[in-house]
């Protein structure tokens, strides 16, 4: 909850997770690796950078999509405490063709990770551009975390193939009459 705690003194609070369309998932967990989906800021965050909005009003968008991020982040994991690191963002940001300045605009979700999470919010980025987003949206994000532990079924997967029955070399191409050495 720690996490947590820091949104609510920094003024901030997780949206409710949405629902995604059928066969979708706003996040899904392989191991001990979470791929979140796109995610964009909210009616309230709309426009083209370089056109209708600011990179001030940019920069808050990035920080509105990070927190529907953390929400599903959530909904999956059930604790934003078991997160190890913040390891990659996609940030695609809505903006006129002449408009260079996208790294200013993700800087909102990668400073609001580092507040939230210290060193293990630092993260690979990407920052580019686009002609346009869902719902005229000025950001979407999307991100890949590695948390704490591994998913209760696949933690000891390895066991698995070390206890495979190891096979004789000898006896492997004996059926054609060749040997290995």
């Amino acid at each position: 909850m720690k996490i947590e705690n820091k949104l609510k003194a920094m003024g901030l609070e997780l949206p409710a997770a949405g629902t995604p369309p059928p066969g979708r998932a706003g996040a899904v967990r392989v191991g001990n690796l979470l791929f979140v989906g796109g995610h964009t800021a909210g009616a309230e965050h709309r426009g083209k950078l370089g056109a209708d909005i600011s990179v001030e009003q940019g920069y808050e968008g990035a920080k509105g999509a990070v927190l529907a991020c953390l929400s599903d982040v959530k909904a999956v994991i059930g604790d934003l405490d078991k997160v190890k690191q913040v390891a990659k963002l996609l940030c695609m940001v809505n903006c006129t063709p002449d408009f260079g300045q996208q790294p200013l605009v993700a800087n909102g979700a990668t400073d609001l990770l580092s507040e939230l999470y210290g060193d293990a919010g630092a993260h690979a980025r990407s920052a580019v551009g686009m002609s346009a987003l869902p719902n005229q949206a000025c950001i979407e994000i999307e991100m890949i975390w590695r948390l704490k532990t591994k998913e209760p079924h696949l933690k000891n997967w390895r066991r698995s193939f070390v206890a495979a029955p190891k096979q004789n070399p000898r006896k492997i191409g004996r059926a054609s009459g060749r040997e290995r050495v």
